[in-house]
């Protein structure tokens, strides 16, 4: 493949294609879970030069059939289902777009914002701020993942409730087809039926049918002011009576509710004390709210004031607090990001991205709970997530004293098969807003619906006929 090699580096610069070294940047997820070896590492800077590395590549593959030769799209590679690192063959090309970080324009009056693919999303969010509006997209890796990345896998995060996810946020996009045409749909249009909406097609994909390079989103007007607050409930069915007061004293006010277990907190107060962990010790579960308001601090706070009275008064509330300035506020947020990175210093966990009706939620933690505690007594489960959007991260920690990797070795098929039939049992899904990738597309053969799967599988193939994108992610072919 030197001949490959050679034309890859006339057409981006050999600073921009990366063979020696230290590689594992790319080459391992951030997990840890996965390392593979790449052929090269290909840094593009324009969206002209992305056709031109794939252009080259589907040369290379009809030339030489047997290869297996492949294109995996990368941004900030913080993927949690392995969706964005190279297998071990050695012959597939990580194309990496963080060289692609320009936002390339924001339109005030139509109320969007145009970035490429390799913007890490909290450079999209501070470009917003800065002229004065909101871009909404927030989760806990924005200071390194990629805009690119979001939509690959139509990410959520902690404002889905008010704005919804990647895909809602977004009105266009360039992309890169698998046989190395430009298609330039960066419309701001909010309305263009004109045919199938191919914007929506390449959302979610992970790179499978396609490489985005750039994308238009959606912007709002800065709110006057935001308020926090965190909250003791008794029960997860508590949590769920707290959420439909919650709307119905805010209403689109309410930006944020997000919930989390009891045990989950308790590892943010071991692994960081200096956070100061609130209210958890004595109840299983907390909630944080976010009330974004476009009038003032003062009728925000009256409104989260008479919420939690009547909350209170109702019993679906134990005790609460308000952050009394905008420090507290990021203090209680950051409790609830560094849920993920405490599980991290406790071990290796089997992780669940999972989705369900809010109604369905707090029968689903009581029998899928005691069917853990039944098969695998002592095991803790880290559960937390974005519960005004249906969206748990349903999190499994080994028991104490066993080896969290033994654990995962010995354990997982047996924990992935219960969780995810108790989460097809209560009508949900098994991957909410981390995708798909390597790590679940063996699951969908059992739950998902054959004609889904066979749509998805001529749609892959109709784009993409020499599987040149992303192979293994997705969908089995």
């Amino acid at each position: 493949m030197q001949s490959l090699l050679r034309e890859l580096t006339t057409l981006v610069g050999s600073a921009h294609v990366l063979t020696e070294g230290d590689l594992s940047a790319w080459e391992q997820d951030w997990r840890k879970r996965a390392h593979g070896k790449a052929l090269a590492v290909v840094r593009p800077g324009s969206a002209t030069e992305v056709a031109a590395v794939v252009q080259a590549c589907s040369r290379y593959r009809a030339q030489h059939p047997d290869t297996r030769l492949s294109i995996v799209p990368q941004g900030g590679n913080t993927s949690l289902v392995v969706g964005s690192t190279p297998d071990d063959s050695g012959q597939q090309i990580v194309l990496s777009l963080q060289r692609m970080n320009a936002v390339r324009s924001l339109d005030a009056a139509n109320l969007t914002i145009t970035a490429e693919a390799g913007c890490i999303l909290q450079a999209v969010q501070e470009h917003a701020r800065a002229e004065g509006f909101l871009f909404p997209l927030s989760l806990a890796a924005e200071g390194s993942c990629t805009l690119g990345g979001n939509l690959g896998s139509n990410a959520g995060g902690t404002q889905v409730l008010r704005f919804g996810n990647a895909r809602e946020l977004c009105l266009g996009l360039e992309v890169v087809t698998a046989q190395g045409d430009i298609w330039p749909g960066l419309s701001g249009l909010r309305k263009d039926n004109t045919g199938y909406d191919l914007r929506d097609l390449f959302i979610g994909a992970e790179g499978t049918l396609g490489i985005i390079t750039a994308a238009t989103m959606k912007l709002y007007p800065l709110p006057a002011a935001q308020l926090t607050a965190w909250a003791a409930v008794p029960s997860m069915q508590a949590a769920v009576t707290l959420l439909g007061l919650a709307h119905r004293h805010l209403g689109a006010g309410l930006t944020g509710f997000e919930v989390m277990g009891q045990f989950a907190l308790s590892l943010v107060d071991k692994h960081f004390k200096q956070l100061r962990v609130p209210l958890f010790q004595d109840w299983p579960y907390c909630v944080l709210l976010e009330i974004s308001d476009h009038e003032s601090e003062a009728h925000a706070r009256t409104q989260f004031e008479g919420l939690l009275e009547a909350a209170m008064a109702d019993g679906c509330v134990t005790d609460a607090v308000i952050a009394e300035s905008l420090t507290q506020a990021q203090t209680l947020w950051q409790v609830r990001e560094s849920i993920s990175l405490a599980q991290s210093e406790e071990g290796l966990n089997i992780k669940h991205d999972i989705s369900l009706p809010v109604s369905r939620i707090p029968e689903f933690v009581q029998t899928t709970d005691a069917a853990l505690a039944h098969a695998l007594p002592g095991v803790r489960l880290v559960n937390f997530g974005h519960l005004g959007d249906g969206n748990l991260h349903y999190n499994v920690q080994a028991p104490i004293g066993m080896d969290p990797a033994v654990f995962l070795r010995d354990h997982e098929p047996e924990v992935n098969r219960l969780v995810f039939d108790a989460v097809v049992a209560h009508d949900g899904s098994i991957s909410a807003e981390h995708g798909v990738g390597s790590l679940k597309v063996g699951h969908l053969k059992h739950y998902k619906s054959p004609v889904a799967l066979g749509l998805m599988r001529t749609i892959k193939q109709a784009l993409d006929p020499h599987h040149l994108m992303n192979p293994g992610r997705v969908v089995e072919i």
